[in-house]
This record gives C-alpha cells, sequence and structure tokens, in this order.
C-alpha cells in the first residue's frame, strides 16, 4: 500500500499538512444479510491500493481458510475480523476501518445485517454522516432494508447511497435498477433524507465502486468512491450554536483551572462570551488549549480545554453554551426510543439516563407508540422488546440540558442503563421537552417529616414486606400494625389486593402492569413517610429492580425490606384463596410462581421464616427490630 505523491519524497512536512487538511467524512455500511457490505469495502481498499502487502497476504491465505469465493481473495475478510464471523460468513459486530485517498479521509463502520444484531448498526450509524444501504439485486428491498433505512434516519443521516449490488447475476439489468429504486424511494420519501444516491454495482467484481464500469452503460451517475470523495456534509452542522459538555476540570495547580471536554457543535474563539448550564453562570472565554498548543478558535469536534475570565462554579456533567444560543433544560421529555436487550422495557421501571457526561435516573412513564419498521405505522404497545423502536414520554430525577436530536446528535442523545446489571439496554433520541415539566414545581411546606414524625414520637419508615402469594405477608403485616396501635404509634397498611380496588383498578398482571402497580405503591408509601407514618407494604413485588425503585425512593434508613420467605410448596399447600390451583390449571395467567418469575431479596433488612414461626412471632420479630434501630421512641413504650 502507498500514497504515491512526490510530496513525500521533497516535503514531508508538507505531504502531512496536505493529510492533516484533508475533509473528513464518517460513513456505514449496512442492509440485509448478506447483501454484500464487507466486501463492499474489502473492494474499495482493495481497488484504490489501500491495503498493506502484508495485510492482502495474510487475507489470501485466509480466503483458502475461511473465504467464501473458491480460490479468489475473499475481500470480506479484510473487516470481518472475528473467529465467528469467518466461520459463519456474516457480520456479527461493528469493523471500523480508516482509509484516506487524495481528497478525503474517511473512516467506514461495517455493520451486520441480521436482526438480532441491529443494536450494532445503530451504534454504527450514531457517528456516521453517510449510510451506504446495500441491497442485493436478486432480492430487491429487505425488511431489514427498512429497517436500517429508518434507523439512519432516525439517527439523523440525510445523505444515503443506495447500492443495488450483485448486479452482475442479474446481467446488470436497467430494468431491475429502476424497479429497485422506485420501490426504495418511495418507502423511504418520509424519512427526511436530504438525497437519495442510487448506484448499480458489483462489490465482487468492482464495477462502479471506484471506477464506472462499462457493464452499466446506462447509468450516468457516480461511482461510489467518486461520490464519498464529493458529497458536502459540512452544511448539516454548519452554523450550529456553540455547545461544550465537560468531561473534566483540569486543576493541575492552583495558577490554572480549565474545563475539558469534545466540541459537541459551533465555533469558540477567545472572548466570546458563554453559559454554563444548568447554573445559568456567565463569563467569556480567556484561552483556548488544545495538544497542539493554544489557537485563537475551536471548531466541532476538537478536544479542547477552555478557561474562563471569571471563577464560577463549573463541573462534569455541565454544558458550556454560548451566551445568546443556550441548550434548553427539562426533566420531561418525549423521546425515540431503541431498545437493545432482549429483557423488555417496562413503564415506570427505573433505568440510568446518560448523555454527554451527566447520568440521572430515568424512567418512562407512558409508551405512547411502537413503529412498525416494515410501513412506519405506528402501533400499540405496552413493553418494548429487541430491536423495537417506540415513541415514549420519559421522567428524569433532575434536570438535564439538552438539545432536541433534530438540531444536535450530540446533545440530543442518550443511552439508558439498567441499574442492577450496569448494561446498556437502550439508546434514545430527546425529541422535545414536555410542557407540564415547565408548569410543575416542588411546592415548599411550612411543615416536614421530621416535625410531623416527632408529634407522634417515632421515626418515618415503609415496612415493605415481599414474598409468593400465600406467604403471610398480610397477616403478619396486620399483627404488626396492631401491635404499634396499642403503643399509640401512627400506620397504614397498603396491601396488593385492596390498591387493587382503587388505586390500581385499571392495571391487569402482566409484567408491564406489576412494574407499574409497584410503582404507584411506591410513591403513594413514599408520600405517607413525608406524612410521619410507619407504612406497611405488603405486596408481592417479584421484582428486585421495582423494590430498588421503592428503596431509592426513600431517605437512608426509611427502606425496610422485610423477606416473608415461604417456600412455594408451603404457600401452594396453604392455597387460602384458591389461586395456585387456578394457576395450575391454567386459568391464571402471570402468576407469580407458576408461569411468572419471582426474585427473591439478596439482602433484606429482616428474613420470616414462617415454616418455623407463627404470624405472631414474626410480627414480634419485626416490631424488635424497630425498637432496636430507634423508629419508636422508648420513653413512649
Amino acid at each position: 500500500m502507498a500514497h504515491h505523491d512526490e510530496l513525500i519524497a521533497k516535503d514531508i512536512h508538507a505531504y502531512l499538512s496536505a493529510q492533516e487538511n484533508k475533509s473528513f467524512l464518517r460513513f456505514i455500511t449496512c442492509g440485509s444479510v448478506d447483501d454484500g457490505k464487507s466486501t463492499l469495502i474489502g473492494r474499495l481498499l482493495y481497488d484504490s491500493k489501500l491495503i498493506y502487502e502484508d495485510q492482502l497476504a495474510s487475507i489470501e491465505s485466509d480466503s483458502k481458510k475461511s473465504g467464501t469465493q473458491g480460490d479468489n481473495i475473499d475481500l470480506a475478510l479484510l473487516v470481518d475480523g472475528l473467529a465467528a464471523e469467518r466461520e459463519q460468513g456474516i457480520t456479527i459486530d461493528v469493523a471500523y476501518r480508516f482509509f484516506s485517498t487524495d481528497k478525503r479521509k474517511f473512516i467506514v463502520a461495517d455493520t451486520p445485517g441480521h436482526e438480532q444484531y441491529t443494536r450494532n448498526m445503530a451504534t454504527g450509524a450514531s457517528t456516521a454522516d453517510v449510510a451506504i444501504l446495500l441491497i442485493d439485486a436478486r432480492h430487491g428491498v429487505q425488511v431489514q432494508t427498512r429497517r436500517h433505512a429508518y434507523i439512519a434516519s432516525l439517527l439523523g443521516i440525510k445523505h444515503v447511497v443506495c447500492a443495488i449490488n450483485k448486479m452482475d447475476l442479474m446481467d446488470f439489468s436497467e430494468q431491475v435498477y429502476k424497479e429497485i429504486e422506485k420501490d426504495f424511494r418511495e418507502f423511504s420519501k418520509d424519512l427526511g433524507f436530504i438525497d437519495i444516491t442510487c448506484i448499480p454495482m458489483s462489490a465482487l467484481d468492482g464495477d462502479n465502486v471506484t471506477t464506472r464500469s462499462e457493464r452499466s452503460a446506462w447509468y450516468s451517475g457516480p461511482a461510489l468512491l467518486g461520490y464519498l470523495e464529493t458529497v458536502d456534509v459540512d452544511n448539516d452542522t454548519k452554523g450550529a450554536p456553540f455547545r461544550l459538555p465537560v468531561q473534566w476540570v483540569n486543576r493541575p495547580n492552583l495558577n490554572f483551572r480549565g474545563f475539558s471536554g469534545t466540541i459537541a457543535s459551533g465555533v469558540i474563539s477567545i472572548g466570546d462570551e458563554v453559559i454554563v448550564l444548568p447554573s445559568g453562570k456567565r463569563s467569556s472565554v480567556k484561552e483556548i488549549v488544545t495538544f497542539d498548543g493554544k489557537p485563537d478558535s475551536a471548531i466541532e469536534d476538537q478536544a479542547v480545554t477552555l478557561t474562563l475570565h471569571d471563577e464560577i462554579d463549573v463541573s462534569r456533567g455541565d454544558i458550556i453554551c454560548s451566551k445568546d444560543h443556550p441548550a434548553e433544560q427539562s426533566d420531561q421529555f418525549m423521546a425515540h426510543i431503541l431498545w437493545m436487550t432482549e429483557k423488555e422495557l417496562y413503564p415506570g421501571r427505573q433505568y440510568l439516563l446518560k448523555t454527554n457526561n451527566k447520568t440521572v435516573l430515568a424512567s418512562v412513564t407512558r409508551l405512547k407508540h411502537k413503529v412498525n419498521v416494515n410501513d412506519l405505522s405506528l402501533e400499540p404497545g405496552a413493553t418494548l422488546e429487541l430491536n423495537e423502536v417506540g415513541v415514549c414520554n420519559i421522567s428524569l430525577s433532575a434536570p438535564i440540558a439538552f438539545d432536541a436530536y433534530k438540531h444536535n446528535r450530540h446533545t440530543g442523545s442518550f443511552i439508558l442503563i439498567d441499574r442492577l446489571s450496569h448494561a446498556t439496554v437502550g439508546m434514545g433520541l430527546l425529541d422535545i421537552s414536555l410542557r407540564r415539566a415547565d408548569n410543575v414545581v416542588w411546592q415548599d411546606l411550612e411543615l416536614d417529616k421530621t416535625q410531623r414524625a416527632a408529634l407522634k414520637h417515632q421515626k418515618p419508615a415503609v415496612l415493605w414486606f415481599t414474598g409468593l402469594s400465600g406467604s403471610g405477608k398480610s397477616t403478619i403485616a396486620n399483627l404488626v400494625e396492631k401491635i404499634l396501635y396499642d403503643m399509640g404509634r401512627h400506620t397504614y397498611i397498603l396491601d396488593g389486593d385492596n390498591v387493587r380496588h382503587g388505586l390500581s383498578k385499571d392495571l391487569g398482571f402482566t409484567n408491564a402492569d406489576r412494574v407499574e402497580n409497584i410503582r404507584r405503591v411506591s410513591e403513594t408509601a413514599k408520600l405517607m413517610t413525608r406524612a410521619g407514618l410507619i407504612a406497611l407494604v405488603a405486596f408481592i413485588s417479584p421484582f428486585r429492580a421495582e423494590r430498588q425503585i421503592a428503596r431509592s425512593l426513600m431517605d437512608e434508613g426509611e427502606f425496610i425490606e422485610i423477606y416473608v420467605n415461604t417456600p412455594l410448596e408451603v404457600a401452594e399447600a396453604r392455597d387460602v384463596k384458591g389461586l395456585y390451583a387456578k394457576a395450575r390449571a391454567g386459568k391464571i395467567k402471570n402468576f407469580t410462581g407458576i408461569d411468572s418469575e419471582y426474585q427473591e431479596p439478596l439482602n433484606p433488612e429482616i428474613t420470616l421464616n414462617t415454616v418455623d414461626q407463627s404470624p405472631a412471632e414474626a410480627a414480634q420479630q419485626i416490631v424488635t427490630y424497630l425498637k432496636n434501630n430507634g423508629y419508636l421512641e422508648t420513653d413512649k413504650i
């Protein structure tokens, strides 16, 4: 491989300067399975003489073992680097490759075509300027073609190459090409692409990849490489207001305090006035520091450290904005979410939302609808499953600074993280702030829960009873309340059956409804602690994540998890309400312990063994815990 440029020998510094100042393009290849994405990239690199000799020798050797082209070199192996990919002849992970021509520098992301790896495709598309969407000329527009086109549009890609591949297998038929072009343009007419360029090609043979092919004499458009070298993507973000998400407060010594990060959009110059969100503090830029020195200005995608003229409070996760065009702030949004894990998204369940360098608690308060990627129709749904896209309302634990994704891909995007496993479970795009976020504020009250609880001679608490149906939760909770009542304490019981007659009357017993039921009860219990009460909550509450959410709503020490540990066979033998018999007979669906999971507490404050203990003994164990841990003032006992 070589860049055959005379400057390399004559003036290496001039050559390096020329390379540095070339424009830069990120693009992805996507589409359905076996449409030739990896082969296309391999051909692009091979025909452009951008493969090192040792790489070529290695690929020639690997082609004999893992290739799919017989005795010929299999160019797809240049990007199919995983062993599993080579064994199966498919792309699984996203493969990134950098290359450069005389006119431009590129980073290409080869993304997988299989539906189960759609999340990987979305990851590659999130930073791309152009999408090359491959279509097998034999099969035309497929389901995955539509899915990838929709996701590319959703993630803000405005330029699409519809690469109609394997035209050699269709004798480069102009009619086949025009039919596929018509189908794709008809499907994508509402996706918001600025331009769609269709190119007939054979990635395997190189037709219309780097040069125009004589086999498609009827085609008058550009070859793929020519298009990539000339497509104008700079205007897509030109004029966007300045945004710098702060990644690090740089304080190497007492004389220097800077704020480091990568510019998300816009231009910043020395002397420019800025505003810091969420604090709203204002200042002006004193100095711009980069790896290369101290320039007078910096632009999008540059890593910089800014120093300011004023000593104002700036922290990691804040956003430094242009003074005249600050980002919005809100804690409630409508957003698009692409779900990326096999565990369903349940409205009401709490996740961690991370945007830029800030992380807050978040829950989906409402799934408005799902998007059918085949025809872009809107469908109702209670949950989101793997690779599904939904439009949701989201509530956050604290406001964040943001721009709508359509205006800024960096400050308008987020990921959702599972609070227990810390796995990334979804990615999302902020659409709008919900108006009620501006209208609803917390009303300060004269009395707080400490004063209310002191009047009752107790500490507020939530006794959260969890266990299988028939374990004795309600029975024990009733006995505890009687004992506390005799002591003059102030309590209230939230019982699972009773709540479903009112507060949760509209909910069923699907997993999504169970999550919402516990969310409502948790918020109600929180209000009871504000009243200074001891709330006794008796619910199966089968999922650890929801019990953890309930705990997180309370102050430290207020949440007492009580595991009523009764084996399934014992609970089923009791079957006071006859529910287990109905569940076994198939008359009740989603019954905990039978066809719906119960997740035992890992570290409960109290564990009750109702096989060896009577309900009265179990109740006394709880009251003793309350006495010993200061929830009941001894002078009242």
